[in-house]
């Protein structure tokens, strides 16, 4: 189907993105739209990404309809359109070929020789978006593809000239299986995507399978401190890299202080000290995310200085812990963290930052998750001082499971059920005060709420 797909990727051919608001997606329409293809798309919800490929120049409708494919050569699909979607149904019904938006970036991948993909359940974005920072620092003008926008960018793509591409790659769907990394970076493998996978040895066995993608001139990277990542390293028949703080990792971390929350630690290669390392993010996951991002550029030949320089003033990607304003003299952030193992670093950082207070509002994102992992989520949602519950966001799914957020309320304690935005900035209002850190956290759109209380803020 990729030898099919690639004819279509030449100048002049028309592409019909389906549900082309995601972040990837957004970004294959601009590379695509690079290439010199002509693109459409549609998503049932207009948010940023929508909006700034129309002020772009790109025809983006909103929900989806048989009409909106026009005279299309050819569709691309999110994973979250299932073959039920009336535009899925309608390019069938007409013969117009179908292709998956992993597959498109499979393809793009044939074009690089040097293709950096990191996986893992957490860190992805932020270890990709560290490693952009990096070959950027070192004038390697990459191709990027991360899932998050990166300031330095002022997106999540990139169109470089070099062979170089560094590119996210989930496993959701097995979607990484599409791709074609020379370099394979597996930072961590935990139970997660339940509604997909059957369960963590099934999710092993398909980050097995991404790594058997990288060529034999390739590497294989993966974090040697985690059990996941390195259980599925065992199930190789090949050499790997490990990278982590613990005795046989290849490119080691040492030394490691925080110092105000920023990780402080050395990397020593091929046994010596290779580079210093003093991050400008908080939290020891962070300390990880900057070796898995350095040791691809560490093997591929990028200089100490331009790596130690990259990581000294990378301030995170969006929605990463991201500083989004004040209120009654409490600091509003908004973080990602939609799974366990992402809320334990997340509020790890965030207890080492000497607030008086840690006011959480969280969003569970999916309810597939939300049931196979709730025991997990109970654990950390009793960590902050103050917990409101936001109703579960159910992105791709139907809530077949009976779970709501009120159920989380129950097991946790305490904690507050408040399902309209308006409300949460009610209560949030009467409730802050200096010392406190509120931080919104999940991946759906809680993060509204943190700006329309900071919007309420008197200047």
């Amino acid at each position: 189907m990729e030898e099919g797909l690639r004819k279509y990727l030449k100048s002049g051919t028309k592409a019909h993105l389906v549900g082309i608001g995601g972040v990837s997606m957004s970004a294959l329409a601009e590379v695509l739209r690079g290439r010199g293809l002509v693109i459409t798309g549609s998503d049932t919800v207009v948010g940023d990404a929508v909006r700034r490929l129309r002020a772009g120049g790109i025809t983006v409708f909103e929900g989806q309809a048989e009409e909106n494919l026009g005279d299309c050569d050819f569709v691309v699909r999110t994973a979250a359109a299932k073959d039920d979607n009336p535009e899925i149904l309608a390019a069938r019904a007409r013969g117009i070929p179908v292709f998956e938006r992993a597959q498109a970036w499979g393809v793009i991948m044939e074009d690089y020789s040097n293709v950096i993909c990191f996986s893992g359940t957490h860190g992805k974005t932020t270890s990709s978006s560290m490693c952009t920072q990096i070959f950027l620092s070192a004038d390697r003008d990459p191709t990027v593809m991360i899932g998050g926008r990166l300031p330095v960018l002022g997106s999540g793509y990139r169109v470089g000239s070099s062979e170089t591409m560094i590119a996210e790659a989930c496993e959701y769907c097995n979607s990484f299986l599409n791709f074609c990394p020379t370099i394979a970076v597996i930072n961590n493998v935990e139970s997660d995507h339940l509604d997909f996978f059957r369960d963590l040895d099934d999710i092993k066995n398909s980050f097995r399978l991404f790594a058997l993608l990288v060529p034999d001139n390739g590497y294989v990277i993966v974090n040697g401190d985690d059990p996941g990542a390195s259980s599925v390293a065992a199930m190789l028949e090949r050499p790997v890299v490990k990278y982590g703080f613990s005795e046989g990792s290849v490119i080691k971390g040492e030394n490691l202080v925080l110092r105000n929350g920023r990780p402080v630690f050395d990397i020593f290669y091929q046994g010596g000290l290779f580079a210093h390392i003093e991050l400008s993010v908080c939290g020891v996951h962070n300390a990880y995310n900057a070796l898995a991002a350095a040791s691809p550029a560490i093997l591929l030949g990028v200089s100490a200085d331009a790596i130690r320089e990259a990581l000294s003033v990378f301030t995170g990607a969006d929605r990463r812990l991201q500083f989004k304003g004040r209120y009654n003299g409490a600091d509003i952030y908004d973080d990602y963290a939609h799974h366990p193992g992402e809320l334990k670093p997340l509020l790890d950082t965030v207890g080492s930052m000497d607030y008086s207070r840690v006011i959480c509002v969280f969003q569970p994102h999916t309810y597939s998750r939300t049931k196979a992992l709730f025991e997990d989520f109970v654990v950390q949602l009793r960590r902050p001082d103050i917990l409101i519950l936001a109703e579960i966001y159910a992105a791709r799914e139907k809530n077949i499971v009976g779970i709501s957020s009120s159920d989380l309320v129950l097991q946790v304690g305490g904690a507050r059920f408040i399902p309209s935005f308006d409300e949460i900035v009610g209560f949030l209002r009467a409730e802050a005060r200096p010392g406190d850190i509120i931080i919104t956290v999940g991946a759906g759109d809680i993060y509204k709420v943190g700006e329309m209380l900071a919007e309420k803020a008197e200047v």
